[in-house]
């Protein structure tokens, strides 16, 4: 089995394939100050209520955008798992041609993203990932990675309404009944909504004009992705666990990589 983690900046997302097949995952809050021994105990119990052993698992492949909290992680996966952890980083094969002018600048995450994309969805396409930023990035079909966008996040532009506004209060993000707001909170919820509805629709308009590209398709991912998803015009479709499908596949194509030599 392979456990495979992505560690984003608010969340982190487990998942456990048995071959191609998902069986498992799970979302977690990321802390950086876990130890190496607390976040090992925490994989084991999430694994062993899930009946995974861990001899179960064969293999881990890692990505992060977070480095204060992959000392401790890698540790715990060499001492409870007695594995060293596949890190996505310069020098892993991914089948992505980066067209950054400095690719090293370019997160993992958006790189795994796009593996995943490409590998269920074909190209050209554009992946809107739905994170602590909200990041936009351009795939073509050839996998050339051609750039992207990043924006304020949706909950951390909420979340400076509330903190930098001293009448305004700190809201659940959702979809409003009416465009126009009859009280405070659900006029923030309609700007909050609309406006990153807005954003989205227009930006990727955007990207399709610049790359010129038929076909271009656009995928969601993320944990607002659904909620936006829903009055889009733009998003074809949401795929929650993209990330974890681009891990799997950038392990399979390393493993097959060290196999062939």
């Amino acid at each position: 089995m392979l456990l495979a983690i992505d560690v984003g900046n608010t969340y982190s997302a487990i998942g456990v394939y048995d071959n191609d097949a998902l069986i498992g995952n799970w979302r977690i809050s990321t802390a950086r100050e876990r130890t190496s021994d607390e976040t090992g105990m925490f994989l084991m119990s999430v694994l062993g209520h899930a009946g995974i052993r861990p001899e179960d698992i064969k293999a881990v492949i890692m990505c992060s955008v977070v480095p204060p909290a992959m000392h401790s992680i890698v540790n715990a996966i060499k001492k409870y798992f007695s594995i060293n952890p596949i890190l996505v980083e310069p020098g892993i094969k991914t089948g992505i041609n980066i067209k950054y002018e400095n690719p090293r600048e370019v997160g993992p995450d958006k790189i795994v993203n796009a593996v995943g994309a490409l590998r269920l969805y074909g190209g050209p396409v554009i992946i809107v990932d739905f994170g602590t930023a909200t990041t936009f990035c351009a795939v073509n079909h050839k996998g050339d990675y051609l750039g992207g966008i990043i924006c304020p996040g949706i909950k951390i532009s909420a979340e400076a309404l509330f903190e930098k506004a001293s009448m305004l209060p700190r809201i659940e993000i959702a979809k409003p009944k009416h465009i126009i707001g009859r009280t405070t909170v659900s006029s923030m919820q309609s700007g909050i909504f609309y406006g990153f509805v807005g954003q989205v629709d227009y930006i990727v308009r955007l990207m399709k004009k610049e790359m010129a590209l038929q076909g271009t398709k656009v995928i969601a991912t993320g944990g607002m992705a659904n909620l936006i998803a829903s009055a889009s015009e733009e998003i074809d479709e949401v795929n929650t666990l993209l990330t974890l499908e681009g891990l799997k596949t950038i392990y399979q194509m390393n493993s097959n990589a060290k196999t062939e030599e």
